[in-house]
């Protein structure tokens, strides 16, 4: 399997958000910083979507995402809330994690590949209480780019691509 989208050691942090609208600031923030992109068109790209349906996934997950121009591949961040915020999730449960995606304008399937890659993800039991349960931004990162090496044959099934140290 094609890996499915980047993920920036820079992208994944723990922090406090009162609402859904500080969570999109600061993943606009952390999609600036980790792959160079412009923070306003980043939350203006969240926030069309979001006028569509909640991106709240279920299970305190929610999976923020946009398509925009100047990127080439699917990107991701990671943030892992102090306290849940409202998002208006189809079960009615508050959000504490979140996993923002933001795909190149164009990016049609690629963009519903990676939407899939992080919805197994979530939805597998084992890597979801290890998110949770994680302490530090540094614990979540592992936990995702270990996901790539646990996969069968070298498959790497989670769909994350690795950051070069």
């Amino acid at each position: 399997m094609d890996v499915n989208f980047e993920l920036s050691r820079t992208a994944v942090a723990t922090i406090s958000a009162v609402n859904k609208q500080a969570v999109f600031e600061t993943l606009a923030e952390r999609f600036a910083e980790s792959y160079d992109l412009d923070a306003g068109t980043v939350i203006d790209g969240l926030e069309e979507r979001e006028r569509l349906g909640s991106t709240g996934f279920g299970r305190g997950v929610a999976i923020p995402h946009a398509r925009l121009n100047g990127i080439e591949r699917p990107v991701a961040a990671l943030l892992k809330l102090d306290s849940a915020v409202e998002f208006e999730a189809a079960d009615g449960m508050p959000v504490d994690l979140v996993i923002g995606l933001i795909s190149p304008a164009n990016a049609g399937t690629v963009h519903l590949h990676a939407l899939a890659a992080i919805s197994r993800m979530v939805r597998d039991d084992a890597i979801y209480n290890s998110l949770i349960r994680a302490q530090s931004s540094e614990t979540l990162f592992a936990i995702l780019t270990n996901v790539v090496g646990s996969g069968t044959a070298n498959d790497n099934t989670s769909g994350i691509k690795r950051e070069r140290a």
